[in-house]
């Protein structure tokens, strides 16, 4: 089946009716909120239901924001290969660290204690990031 009309379908059979963004989106949130408490509870079966439920909301929110779904599609997925293709580095200096991406620095602050130096190192763990270590005179990469 293609998308746009699973999207038409679901439009046409909806529970509720709401051309009203803020309605549809909260409609989605409430879906995605039982998949995870579901999932806290370990009810897999009513995780999936609700996620399905999530799915339809995710379509008419989509609809009622007037969003492209094949445009929406495509822009994520180029999104994830720049994402999964982007050169990622935390470099860390005697007294800041700063997160540079594709050559280009995106942000950085001071460092001021060991404290601030672990948290950065967990920072640039989570955010895939290669780490190195900038001396006055080397640089050393882990």
């Amino acid at each position: 089946m293609d998308i746009k009309e699973a999207i038409e379908l679901i439009w046409n059979n909806r529970k509720y009716s709401t051309n009203d963004p803020k309605t549809a989106i909260s409609h989605l949130n409430e879906e995605v909120a039982e998949s995870l408490k579901a999932l806290m509870n370990d009810d897999i079966a009513k995780a999936k239901r609700e996620l399905k439920d999530a799915m339809s909301c995710m379509f008419i929110a989509l609809k009622v924001l007037n969003v492209d779904v094949e445009e929406a599609i495509a822009y994520q997925v180029e999104q994830m290969k720049t994402q999964q293709n982007s050169n990622k580095i935390m470099r860390i200096y005697k007294n800041k660290v700063e997160i540079v991406v594709n050559n280009h620095i995106k942000g950085s602050w001071s460092i001021w204690s060991e404290d601030d130096l672990e948290e950065a190192r967990k920072i640039g763990k989570e955010f895939g990031c290669k780490i190195k270590y900038i001396t006055d005179d080397n640089e050393i990469s882990l």
